[in-house]
């Protein structure tokens, strides 16, 4: 989703892990503890096994000895090679959950990128290297969400095409993603509503019950969409054109976003990265039914800090010059979105409001609907502090839920997110990336052969 402005020590050699993992499954133990403690063992094992090959870079070794999903690429753009003894394909379209595809459930890192020169010292200080080991279990959920997302937008590029309804788009995108993230609950699923918003709606469109827009040769498609595995949110997004005339633009945009991407690291200024992702952006031209726009950025829309169940957690990454100083930490996850627009480049809320999300700080709040009382309690239950949309209560079969949901904006304890827009003959485009503040690299988590 867009912002709007306004441990233990890990053993040293393979025989130690060899040996935690048999003394753990020889206890004890119910048969799912035994399955569980061994997987994670297993894991330890070849983590610490390649390591003793090869230092840093081993848990990125381990991850491509199970990669299978087709087409992802490693850092240096070559095709990552599966190794892995008769893992399972995935299907087309894509039906198989993706950690069957990962027999030993150790997921492919993303791009790595290296901090600016005066972090590099971080590569090689075996302080920082070690607090990277130690991460691991954690940034592995987030890499398994991140190639969950990899492969359903690989799917709905094959689905996205001029004469789809956006809500057949939308539900056949969503249920995808259940199926290979193995939706449970709060634990696995969709971390946002799918965005799918068109031609000068920036950010927060999807369709409403009855809708039915279609899809057009000459539209211009931002697709943004999360998943999420215990709360650690992948926020990736990408434009679908189907026009050339729209390529300038698109090309403005996800330069743009690289920009920002490589710029952004340790003890970095937030405005420092909004003043080069608007000199990439804005030193592009498109040419539209004979007259040359200038690409502007939409300077009141943000990239955001991520936390746990937490899509905008605090931090605001510009994409114009100025904005604020404050730097971004070791630890932290971004989402890096730029929006490039033939318009104004400033967004205004227009037409019906189909995103709510529950404010993350909101105490108790007295209710006196009881219906309103329900609601809250069914949104605690399925979505907590993530987004959702009015389709995805109807799905859980909530019926005349309009008064109720107004009353919990009306209170504060929901946030309403209408739709963003610029001026309506204008186009605008969006690329977005989630990434990962390592202790000795960043890395670029969503990035996949696609963009």
């Amino acid at each position: 989703m867009t912002e709007v402005e306004g441990v233990e020590e890990k053993g040293s050699t393979f025989d130690e892990a060899k040996g935690t993992e048999e003394e753990l499954v020889g206890d004890a133990l119910s048969k799912s503890q035994k399955k569980r403690l061994k997987k994670k063992a297993t894991a330890e094992r070849k983590k610490i096994e390649a390591e003793a090959n090869g230092g840093e870079g081993c848990v990125a070794r381990v991850a491509d000895d199970q990669a299978s999903a087709p087409g992802l690429q490693d850092s240096n753009g070559s095709a990552k090679k599966n190794k892995s003894k008769g893992p399972k394909q995935q299907t087309e379209p894509p039906s198989i959950p993706v950690a069957e595809l990962f027999p030993r459930f150790i997921y492919p890192e993303g791009e790595r990128q290296s901090y600016n020169n005066d972090q590099r010292w971080r590569e090689t200080s075996e302080e920082k290297r070690e607090l990277e080991r130690l991460e691991f279990d954690i940034l592995n959920e987030v890499r398994h969400a991140a190639e969950v997302h990899r492969q359903v937008r690989q799917y709905i590029r094959t689905i996205a095409k001029p004469g789809i309804g956006m809500t057949d788009l939308c539900e056949r995108l969503e249920n995808c993603v259940r199926q290979l993230i193995s939706e449970n609950g709060l634990e696995a699923g969709i971390a946002f509503p799918t965005g799918c918003s068109l031609n000068y709606v920036a950010a927060h469109w999807t369709p409403n019950a009855n809708d039915k827009s279609v899809l057009q040769y000459n539209d211009v498609m931002k697709l943004d969409f999360g998943t999420q595995i215990n709360g650690r949110i992948i926020d990736s997004a990408f434009t679908v054109a189907f026009d050339p005339r729209y390529d300038p633009l698109l090309k403005a945009v996800r330069e743009a976003t690289d920009t920002g991407v490589r710029e952004a690291g340790i003890d970095v200024r937030l405005c420092d990265i909004g003043a080069a992702v608007q000199e990439v952006m804005e030193s592009h031209e498109v040419e539209l039914d004979g007259k040359v726009y200038q690409v502007k950025c939409v300077r009141n829309l943000n990239g955001h800090s991520i936390a746990p169940y937490r899509i905008h957690a605090g931090k605001s990454v510009p994409i114009v010059k100025g904005g604020e100083a404050t730097r971004m930490e070791e630890g932290e996850y971004f989402a890096i979105e730029t929006f490039g627009s033939t318009g104004k480049g400033y967004v205004h809320e227009d037409l019906e409001t189909s995103h709510y999300m529950k404010n993350f700080d909101v105490g108790h709040v007295p209710l006196r609907l009881p219906r309103a009382k329900a609601l809250l309690n069914v949104i605690d239950r399925n979505f907590g502090t993530l987004a959702f949309c009015k389709r995805y209560l109807d799905r859980i079969g909530e019926t005349k839920y309009h008064m109720a949901l107004k009353n919990l904006c009306d209170v504060g304890i929901l946030d309403p997110y209408p739709p963003l827009c610029d001026t309506k003959s204008s186009y605008v485009a969006q690329f977005e990336h989630t990434l990962y503040l390592h202790p000795t690299k960043k890395e670029v988590l969503s990035r996949g052969p696609d963009y």
